[in-house]
């Protein structure tokens, strides 16, 4: 039964203007918002206020990359650990291996070396999960002779194999030399030669952590192809091989490249625009399509990529993200999903030389807005099935099918259920035995990971939604979790994570790697864990909208009155809405503060709270109850000074010394935190011991044992990102001599022996045991990709990465 508007508002207690809006946000129909519990009714309106979070991600984490003088130099990854080998004298790195999650032998990383440093063996790492949320998938490819295999390209957290049809997953290599895989391809004619291509290109902002294209022979040792390694292959959207696999085609944010030669040295631009998808037409290696990543522009070859024609279509202009699928059954039909303001499909019957708009319409006969506001970002279409050139499926929010040819298009699946399918599809994939009748397996990576349909022909076909039926997850121990931060309780062991896309996650210890679960929904970001009360965490949605879970992280936040920094649902208006002051932060309020802002709970009173957007706010009763009109009172106590705050730390032992560091590198020390009016200096300005770096602050660490001695990090590709003070701040050391030029974003102080050091990086974990004079000359880490946070429990490391999960490390026998 088709819903209105006004019936929808009705039944679910909003204003009628906002059925529209939740309709092109979310990609859905007014039946499935209807289906909808109403806590996710009151997240997706949240989420109106905040229009373009992909994009804010992205922003956010360039930030941290860019260097003093505001860029990001291309291959920077690489560079930095070329440059680290030549001063280490290293040659080849030795194999690595991770207990409890195979890797294969070491490409273009560090693994552990023969002699532990400041008590750490890799294999003494135990990965904690999750093994069953899953991250965003952005390649899937089969082995067309033995289906069982299948390899998943991750956005942060590397190329993973599984030999059993997803039963288990594992890294194909735990230190490939650039973690952040944006497509994977399959040679047609030497099935064990994949490529890989690295650095994500969906997004207005610049591609982070590219490294041109990866390629293995036989499917589990990989390299580097040494010719891809430069600035055109920063951001490597999609990768094309011809049927004899002689001709490769790679699609970045430059534009697009050939190489014909067998070792892949020489490549050549046929194409200067930047481009999201490049395929071969499956029957003629003559033959070739192209869709522009923001051009609203599809593209022709007849002579095997070496020239292009723009394709021409008829009706409205296009614009935006344009992504292709040829049709199985007959490749003259070409399909287009464009961007546009919310999703349109155009058919091409001459293999892509023009175009026609097909409908689109939804069950209730109006345009679906099947992409919602983030085609740019989430946009997958596929045309598989060799008998059935009209049966299409579109991937956008949701999973949409059509059986015409895209005139009339109906959902499949149901974000909001878990049950169904994840939001935000990105690669849609068939079996290689798909045939129209015995088999119609396809496969959905997404940013929950990858998923199933065992028979697409009866999944989702339920008469309304949910559409749960006919889907499987195949999350299992895919360990791809892009965290920003964690905190652990070490009375309980729980541990709590604020992760991109897939919101606060809680891990217990008694259910194990499968057993974590949401506690508040949307992405998450810093986290925090009352020492004395088991009960009580504390985790971030965007822009420094703090929450408080009071059950132990057992339960999902359902009624939205877990803030703490004051927005609640006003039922009276019906929408989110703002406490009075002082009951709330006016920089959460005002969206100033970073997409993922800092804030710290106070070590020595655990009912204090520090909060940094532009400035820094203070609350002494975290732990107040809240009411629509109460809650935790917050006070600014250190005024803006022109830049966000981006790291915070409190001295153990004295609330009153507090250090602040911001977004420009600015650095800033109170010894009267707890006045009601602060009195803050800055420091490491002036003299020739000066702090040097005028770049994003990632990270304030104070020894434990003297509050002295404070530990300061910065982002960017830069040689000197790591400083200490041993006088407060008024002299400073660079410690940075022997570590990789990246990013460096946690320092972790051994409780008990603290001249022992663990330094989390762009490219996994570095140890030192002189106080951070002399560093590992080797990753210590789990994995080659960013650790954004170290934290202990007793005396027990924990490491939460952007792309790998959590992992721990009992160091109480150093």
């Amino acid at each position: 039964m088709t819903i209105s508007d006004a019936q929808l508002a009705r039944e679910k207690n909003i204003r009628i203007e906002q059925v529209p809006l939740l309709r092109r946000s979310r990609g859905a129909t007014n039946e499935t918002l209807q289906g909808l519990p109403d806590a996710a009714i009151r997240r997706a309106l949240r989420r109106l206020n905040y229009p373009d979070l992909p994009n804010a991600r992205r922003l956010f984490r360039l930030e941290q990359e860019r260097g003093d003088d505001g860029t990001v130099p291309a291959n920077a990854q690489g560079t930095a650990l070329d440059r680290m080998r030549a001063r280490l004298g290293i040659a080849e790195p030795p194999a690595a291996q991770t207990a409890g999650v195979p890797t294969g032998p070491a490409a273009e990383g560090f693994a552990a070396g023969p002699t532990p440093t400041a008590g750490m063996q890799l294999t003494q790492w135990e990965w904690l999960g999750p093994g069953n949320i899953g991250g965003r998938t952005r390649g899937i490819v089969i082995h067309p002779e033995d289906p069982l295999r299948m390899w998943a390209a991750s956005a942060g957290g590397g190329v993973w194999h599984t030999g059993d049809g997803g039963r288990k997953w594992a890294p194909v290599d735990d230190f490939l030399g650039n973690l952040a895989c944006s497509c994977l391809t399959m040679d047609p004619a030497a099935p064990t030669t994949i490529y890989v291509g690295t650095g994500e290109g969906f997004s207005n902002a610049d591609a982070l952590r590219g490294n041109g294209v990866f390629r293995t022979t036989d499917g589990a040792n990989w390299a580097p192809i040494t010719a891809t390694q430069t600035a055109d292959f920063r951001a490597v959207t999609r990768i094309a091989v011809s049927r004899t696999g002689e001709v490769v085609l790679a699609a970045t944010t430059t534009g697009l490249f050939r190489c014909s030669d067998t070792e892949r040295k020489h490549w050549t631009q046929v194409l200067d625009v930047p481009l999201g998808i490049v395929l071969f037409d499956p029957t003629d290696d003559q033959r070739a399509v192209a869709g522009a990543l923001d051009a609203g522009a599809a593209f022709v070859s007849t002579d095997g990529g070496r020239t292009w024609q723009t394709a021409t279509h008829e009706s409205k202009p296009w614009s935006g993200r344009v992504e292709l699928a040829y049709a199985a059954k007959d490749p003259a039909i070409v399909y287009a999903s464009v961007q546009m303001t919310s999703g349109r499909i155009w058919r091409s019957t001459d293999g892509g030389r023009t175009y026609r708009l097909r409908r689109t319409l939804d069950s209730s006969g109006q345009v679906a807005d099947y992409l919602g506001d983030q085609g740019w970002y989430g946009n997958a279409v596929w045309a598989g099935d060799p008998t059935d050139a009209n049966l299409v499926v579109l991937g956008g929010v949701d999973l949409w099918r059509s059986t015409d040819g895209g005139d009339h298009i109906t959902e499949i699946s149901t974000w909001w259920h878990p049950r169904s399918v994840h939001a935000d599809h990105h690669a849609i994939v068939s079996h290689p035995s798909y045939d129209g009748t015995a088999n119609r397996t396809v496969l959905f990576g997404n940013d929950g990971g990858v998923f199933m349909a065992q028979d697409l022909s009866r999944t989702g076909t339920e008469p309304e939604p949910p559409f749960v039926e006919g889907w499987t997850e195949l999350d299992n121990n895919y360990g791809v979790t892009q965290f920003f931060s964690g905190a652990g309780n070490r009375i309980t062991g729980k541990i709590i994570g604020g992760a991109q896309d897939n919101g606060t996650l809680c891990f217990d210890p008694a259910l194990g790697a499968e057993g974590w679960q949401q506690i508040f929904g949307g992405d998450g970001g810093w986290c925090a864990s009352d020492p004395d009360d088991p009960d009580v965490f504390y985790g971030e949605y965007v822009f420094l909208n703090i929450h408080r879970n009071t059950d132990g992280g057992t339960s999902d936040d359902t009624d939205g009155d877990r803030y703490i920094s004051g927005q609640f649902w006003n039922e009276t208006i019906r929408e989110w809405d703002w406490k009075p002051l002082p009951f709330h932060i006016p920089d959460a309020k005002n969206n100033q503060a970073l997409f993922i802002a800092p804030f710290a709970l106070d070590p020595n009173n655990a009912d204090r709270l520090l909060a940094g957007g532009l400035s820094l706010w203070r609350t002494n009763n975290a732990k107040e109850p809240n009411t629509p009109s109460s809650g935790p009172t917050w006070q600014a106590i250190k005024p803006s000074a022109g830049s966000k705050i981006s790291a915070l730390a409190v001295t153990p032992g004295d609330s009153d010394l507090i250090w602040v560091g911001h977004v420009n590198g600015m650095l800033f020390r109170t010894a009267n935190g707890t006045a009601a009016t602060p009195s803050w200096a800055r420091v490491g300005v002036t003299g020739p011991d000066r702090l040097r770096p005028s770049r994003y602050c990632t990270c304030v660490t104070v020894d434990p044992r003297d509050p002295e001695t404070v530990f300061v990090a910065f982002g960017g590709f830069e040689a000197d990102n790591l400083w200490v003070t041993h006088d407060g701040g008024a002299r400073w050391s660079r410690l940075a001599e022997t570590l990789p030029d990246v990013p460096i974003r946690a320092v972790a102080i051994h409780p008990r022996r603290t001249e022992l050091l663990y330094c989390g990086t762009e490219v996994g974990l570095y140890a030192s045991e002189d106080r951070g004079v002399t560093w590992s000359a080797t990753n210590e880490g789990p994995a080659n990709c960013s650790v954004d946070q170290l934290f202990w429990m007793d005396e027990t490391l924990v490491s939460a990465t952007h792309g790998r999960g959590m992992f721990r490390i009992d160091l109480s026998t150093v």
